[in-house]
């Protein structure tokens, strides 16, 4: 198929599309995975449009260059997953992959009014202290490029971008780390979202632990948590690495 390092940057995507169905991240064949071909720098790597992600393999992949064209195969994402997510890679170096997701939880939090993810309020998202942004302005109609771009301006550098009415956008190094941190934000959100719906103040963890934390996530062993993941697909589902 491809040389060796594209060749696994396929599969890790592919066995995060599976992982995800399995998660309850996914949302019928909505929404985008993404990650930058490390051979070639201006194609991106992304979900099939119109495709379960079930039935995603590393084959299967679109790969599309910078006219949103396909470089190989005949794949191609959805208009929605080439304007939003080849803008914010360019525009974010550091993104070399994105998941964006309409999950229950990310979701649920993104739809309350005046309401953002207390960093503070449990282990999970302390992993993300001073690491989200927040995109407050909805736009579904999504007919140009420019959503993109609007998106990685309110980016920034942060890990995490909340997208008020519509779930959020996580980016990272790689698939691995993207991944973990994708599935640990569902569960902060999730547990914030139950806690608030029985009433009270949420307890805090103080600050600093919560920088210390945040720091500890983005320098931890999430290649370690997203390989034993990806054991349980090469089990079950070893058909996503052709």
């Amino acid at each position: 198929m491809q040389n060796s390092r594209e060749l696994e940057a396929r599969r890790d995507l592919a066995a995060a599309h599976r992982l995800a169905v399995r998660d309850g991240l996914n949302e019928g064949t909505w929404n985008h995975l993404s990650v930058m071909s490390p051979d070639d720098p201006d194609v991106m790597l992304i979900s099939p449009g119109y495709m379960h992600w079930s039935q995603v393999t590393a084959s299967n992949l679109a790969a599309v260059g910078p006219d949103g064209e396909p470089v190989s195969g005949d794949s191609r994402p959805t208009v929605a997953g080439w304007i939003i997510h080849y803008p914010v890679h360019q525009a974010v170096p550091d993104a070399k992959c994105l998941m964006h997701v309409h999950s229950p939880y990310i979701t649920a939090l993104s739809m309350k009014k005046d309401v953002r993810l207390d960093t503070c309020s449990s282990q999970q998202a302390a992993q993300f202290h001073d690491d989200v942004a927040y995109f407050e302005v909805y736009d579904g109609l999504l007919n140009s490029e420019d959503e993109g771009q609007r998106m990685a301006d309110a980016m920034g550098g942060k890990r995490v971008l909340m997208l008020r009415n519509h779930g959020a956008m996580v980016a990272g190094r790689d698939v691995a780390n993207t991944y973990v941190d994708l599935y640990q934000l569902e569960r902060a959100c999730m547990y914030q979202v139950l806690a608030m719906n029985g009433g009270g103040d949420l307890a805090q963890i103080p600050d600093d632990i919560a920088k210390a934390m945040a720091v500890q996530a983005r320098e931890g062993h999430s290649e370690q948590h997203f390989g034993a993941m990806r054991r349980l697909i090469d089990a079950k589902e070893p058909d996503y690495a052709t």
